[in-house]
């Protein structure tokens, strides 16, 4: 592991406890029913915590994965892969408190997301 890569998780981690930061301000400083937009908001910025603490993970198992080894797609790939997380995690999020998340909702996204990172992984 180079300096470089050292300091892009040093980066991704400290830039996911800000974020985690601002989610417990979030949940415990705001009322959820204050206005239309508070919950929204919140579920925005979980997905956004999660999708940062991803990144420096799923870039440490390509790693691993690859006999420590840091290839040059490693970063761009864990990063597409964090932002996936953040996007499912915020959309399912959002349709919690919207009270309309169902089994078949879920598995339809994930396996949505599943498919469309296979073909974006695709070596050719």
């Amino acid at each position: 592991m180079e300096a470089k890569d050292r300091l892009g998780n040093f980066i991704f981690i400290g830039a996911a406890l800000i974020a985690w930061l601002a989610v417990v301000q979030i949940v415990t400083a705001t009322y959820p029913r204050a206005s239309a937009t508070t919950d929204l908001v919140g579920a925005g910025m979980i997905g956004l915590a999660c999708g940062l603490t991803a990144v420096p993970l799923l870039w440490l198992l390509m790693f691993t994965r690859h006999r420590r080894i840091a290839l040059l797609g490693d970063w761009s790939r864990a990063i597409r892969r964090g932002a996936w997380v953040a996007a499912v995690v915020a959309l399912f999020a959002a349709l919690r408190i919207q009270a309309v998340l169902s089994l078949p909702i879920a598995v339809f996204v994930v396996v949505l997301v599943i498919m469309a990172e296979i073909a974006l992984s695709a070596e050719r």
